[in-house]
């Protein structure tokens, strides 16, 4: 069975018992070709826009408050998306509600990776929506590998998920895994593990993984983007790009076609990046024809400007992110009054 009719089997089940959805931890197939060409059949989105609720800084007065964590609203062709939950337990909560965002109606989340300023938002969204809709919340699609200790040098596992697994399946709702790219939604893909072919170190050393082959640093290996499939070029949506935003970018490519690069949404992990590094990734950006540059969380301030510098884009397509600010395909990107 293909992860997307899995996927479409678990929403038809979301009247299942609780004690049958506490077991239920699903492993998606691969849906696009073994080979990892681009996808033979195409479903482009034709509606779309990305809200940041969380990130670093806020971006209009007494309008949602920013902390060190991602978190994206996704309204895609009538369906809604959560892709990660922040940091604090009810920092989400509290921008939408600021925001007069409804996410009552949210029934699917997808975390990028495992990181606790990506997670730490979930069970207080789950358990304060699923008092009114049973449904809020009650399936989490994360990439194969996710739920793998992190080991300090004293061999304390700090993944974000470790308490929280087991709260959240405790309340009905599911984690759906996907060991491959997945279609969730007509023209949506949820990566799954990215191959990294480029040497782009994008994260912060300190953990390891133990493997078959031995202990190894915790290089974030689940870190997975959803891409958004559009007439107008690709759209990608990141947590931190852990994986490498330029890996991500031709992974992109390999799945959906060389298509433009219409914007790239979220965190790309340069904030301590070395000038060598960003000219790189700025050339590499420009080469595939980015359009739009939405930098949240752990972009960095001054990694944004001198993208936008080596890129030729401009300070209304590339922009610090801030709460509240959004990409609408078609109209572009609303930076709302701090980084206007």
């Amino acid at each position: 069975m293909s992860s997307h009719n899995t996927w479409t089997l678990l929403r038809h089940r979301s009247g299942a018992t609780a004690a049958a959805l506490l077991t239920t931890l699903l492993i998606a197939s691969v849906a696009a070709s073994a080979s990892g060409t681009a996808a033979a059949v195409q479903h482009p989105v034709r509606a779309l826009k990305i809200t940041v609720l969380v990130t670093n800084v806020a971006g209009d007065l007494r309008a949602g408050d920013g902390e060190w964590g991602f978190s994206a609203l996704v309204e895609v062709d009538g369906h809604k998306l959560l892709y990660d939950t922040g940091a604090s337990a009810d920092l989400v909560l509290r921008n939408a509600r600021t925001l007069h965002i409804d996410l009552s109606d949210v029934e699917d989340v997808v975390l990028s990776h495992n990181h606790g300023d990506h997670v730490g938002g979930l069970m207080r969204l789950r358990t304060e929506f699923s008092k009114t809709n049973p449904r809020a919340m009650s399936r989490v699609h994360v990439a194969a590998g996710i739920f793998q200790p992190r080991l300090t040098s004293t061999g304390e596992d700090h993944n974000g998920l470790k308490d929280i697994r087991a709260q959240y399946l405790a309340t009905g709702g599911s984690f759906i895994v996907h060991d491959g790219p997945t279609e969730l939604l007509p023209g949506v893909w949820f990566t799954g593990p990215v191959p990294r072919p480029n040497n782009e170190k994008n994260w912060s050393p300190g953990l390891t993984l133990d493997t078959p082959s031995g202990r190894i640093e915790d290089n974030v290996p689940e870190d997975s983007p959803l891409l958004f499939d559009t007439a107008e070029g690709t759209v990608i949506l990141t947590g931190c790009a852990h994986a490498g935003v330029i890996n991500i970018v031709e992974y992109a490519r390999r799945l959906l076609g060389a298509k433009p690069l219409n914007a790239i949404v979220g965190g790309i992990h340069l904030f301590a990046a070395s000038d060598a590094t960003l000219a790189w990734t700025a050339s590499k950006l420009k080469e595939y024809g980015l359009q739009n540059l939405l930098a949240a969380h752990c972009t960095g301030f001054e990694a944004t400007y001198r993208l936008r510098q080596l890129t030729g884009l401009t300070r209304e397509t590339a922009v610090v992110a801030a709460v509240g600010s959004s990409f609408t395909l078609g109209k572009g990107i609303d930076p709302l009054a701090l980084a206007r």
